[in-house]
């Protein structure tokens, strides 16, 4: 299976606090700008964050139910192999700026679809999702 990057538009705050997390806390590299958007590059996935100051911060209390824990609906992120997600991991909690939704876990331990995962908020309230797994197999595995 040839797997080919995605693309995500989103409304963001602040351009300039966008940049700065999404280059420096995730790693991202800077694409494409303008005066109302700019592109990142991460893990080779291309996401697009929109200025929409007038929207605020997305609300914070609509959850679904995964594996007995609360997660924020929506959220986005990125699949990533084990390895680059333990170095996320590890860079995240060295961090004391972090907004944790779910510091780093193991979701279905055990199970056909056992990953790591962790859930944290950018500057403008979008839930953001990094799952690692041992096997990329394994990701759609029930």
């Amino acid at each position: 299976m040839i797997v080919t990057p995605f693309h995500l538009a989103f409304p963001v705050r602040d351009l300039e606090e966008t940049r700065t997390f999404y280059e420096t806390v995730l790693g991202a590299r800077i694409g494409r700008s303008s005066a109302t958007w700019v592109d990142f590059d991460l893990f080779g996935h291309q996401l697009s964050a929109h200025l929409r100051p007038a929207t605020g911060l997305v609300p914070r209390s609509v959850t679904g139910q995964v594996d007995g824990h609360a997660v924020p609906i929506p959220h986005f992120g990125v699949v990533l192999g084990l390895t680059d997600w333990d170095t996320l991991s590890v860079r995240l909690e060295a961090r004391d700026d972090i907004a944790w939704i779910e510091r780093p876990m193991v979701r279905f331990k055990g199970e056909p679809g056992e990953q790591a995962t962790l859930f944290l908020y950018d500057p403008s309230g979008n839930a953001l999702e990094f799952k690692g797994f041992a096997d990329m197999s394994r990701v759609f595995a029930s």
